[in-house]
């Protein structure tokens, strides 16, 4: 089995937004000139089937993240296209989303001369590059050994049985979780419009238990745990392909948990990756903002206990109690153990 990947590895980095995976996803993007990263791609997917009827059916959704998955590996970006709004001309295009964020197409031969008055939203921003030429990413993709794809996009682990199963790849799959109740306080803060009803609730102390947020709190945790269940439980077409990392760890040793995540992808641990790792964890000034990859880690990690009011830690370790099992956080049941910074909210634990 993938006897025909000739050495390549696929690397498919599985988060859910404010989970730090921009920030890891760099430590395979700045690998250097034998990488091949992607950033979100499956954003263009999300975004033009969330408009059509079909969104509504999950394993539809499911299917097609996992084909434009497979053709993004096979360096084929076609499957890609059909979902890029406007429509790329001869596989041209000023519209991929975040296309600055993979330095693959924003280096020679894929950064094309400039045309004068072609807009693009998400322009690479080390150099001056014209609009993306699909088939020179493909040209530069099919050059380098390793790929890896960062996605917050794919809900359910299983549905990529048939992407892991296809002899032309070999994919590892990295799950990246963290405490859900710093995602919430997380979330509150970057998409803070969308939390009104929280905030609200948060002063009133009272937390309707059906509510439709609650609904999809509970439903975002239970999607996230029973992945990693299946993950967790070594099914035959997953051995050896899946690692459980936690963010909260990555914040605590970054160059530890980057080289085990390294080690098991099978891919070396270059000396540019680990001078961005040791460049980007120790910042104190300077860099901040909802999207920044740069963090000073422990003290982000922790920050979240201050601001998220005890009330919705406690709506968050009832929806989500399961999930914090698994993962190894611990439950708070006061406010004064929430605000204790020298009492731990995290069990050591092992998921290898």
């Amino acid at each position: 089995m993938h006897s025909h990947s000739g050495g390549r590895k696929h690397i498919l980095l599985l988060a859910t937004t404010r989970t730090g995976s921009s920030f890891v996803g760099e430590f395979f993007n700045q690998h250097g000139e034998n990488m091949f990263y992607l950033f979100e791609p499956l954003w263009h997917v999300e975004r033009m089937l969330t408009m059509a009827a079909e969104a509504n059916n999950g394993t539809v959704l499911a299917g097609i993240y996992r084909d434009v998955l497979q053709g993004l590996f096979l360096c084929d970006f076609s499957p890609l296209e059909k979902f890029i709004s406007p429509p790329p001309q001869d596989h041209i295009t000023p519209a991929l989303f975040r296309r600055e964020s993979s330095l693959s197409l924003c280096e020679e031969p894929v950064c094309t001369p400039v045309i004068k008055d072609v807009f693009e939203r998400y322009h690479c921003k080390t150099r001056r590059c014209g609009p993306l030429n699909l088939t020179l990413a493909s040209e530069s993709c099919l050059s380098k050994q390793h790929h890896a794809i960062k996605t917050v996009r794919v809900r359910q682990l299983e549905t990529l049985q048939p992407l892991v199963e296809d002899p032309r790849l070999d994919v590892r799959v990295i799950q990246l979780v963290r405490d859900p109740r710093a995602i919430l306080a997380s979330r509150m803060v970057a998409f803070s419009s969308k939390y009104q009803t929280w905030k609200a609730w948060a002063q009133d102390g009272q937390v309707p238990e059906d509510d439709e947020e609650v609904k999809r709190l509970k439903g975002n945790c239970d999607q996230i745990r029973m992945s990693a269940e299946v993950g967790l439980s070594r099914p035959r077409w997953l051995r050896n392909r899946y690692m459980l990392v936690r963010y909260e760890d990555i914040a605590r040793y970054p160059m530890q948990k980057a080289e085990e995540m390294y080690r098991f992808t099978g891919i070396p641990f270059s000396p540019q990756a680990r001078e961005w790792i040791l460049r980007n964890t120790q910042t104190t000034q300077g860099a901040s903002g909802i999207y920044s990859t740069q963090k000073n880690s422990s003290e982000q990690a922790e920050k979240w206990r201050f601001s998220i009011p005890f009330t919705l830690a406690q709506v968050v370790q009832r929806v989500c109690g399961p999930t914090m099992k698994l993962f190894g956080y611990r439950f708070v049941d006061d406010e004064k153990t929430l605000i204790n910074k020298s009492i731990s909210l995290l069990e050591e634990k092992p998921f290898n």
